[in-house]
């Protein structure tokens, strides 16, 4: 038999990434413009969303209202403490007009890198209303 015992299981991926921001509809806003999100789902509390479900190309984001008061979080949510990379499905140069065309500045690249499955990759790098650190990054 090859890799892992199927009875025990593994890790086969991220379902989601939770992030806190300082504020829910600025942030998904930016998330629509730049990326294209769409809002999934909205949980609400009193009817004040606290937490927006959102999906980025394939990736799904659950986007937290800071202080929300959801106790089931990490030690410390912070707005601006999230660095995340997304798969961008077409070149470099295409990831580079869409920053361009929403008027967002590059942070940094492109720069050459190596994906999780080994390729090689480029990446830029940007920062959301928070001041979360983007990577988009192209096979």
């Amino acid at each position: 038999m090859t890799g892992p015992d199927s009875a025990r299981g593994e890790v086969v991926g991220f379902d989601h990434v939770a992030i806190t921001v300082a504020d829910l509809d600025a942030t998904c806003r930016f998330y629509e413009r730049v990326l294209g999100a769409r809002v999934e789902a909205d949980y609400k509390v009193d009817s004040r969303t606290i937490v927006r479900r959102v999906r980025v190309g394939h990736a799904l984001l659950n986007v937290h209202q800071q202080g929300n008061g959801v106790d089931l979080v990490a030690r410390r949510p912070t707005p601006g403490s999230a660095d995340l990379c997304f798969r961008w499905g077409g070149g470099i140069e295409s990831a580079l007009a869409r920053l361009e065309e929403a008027g967002v500045a590059v942070r940094e690249g492109p720069v050459p890198r190596v994906a999780s499955d080994e390729m090689s990759a480029q990446s830029i790098y940007f920062v959301d209303p928070d001041g979360n650190l983007i990577e988009l990054l192209a096979s």
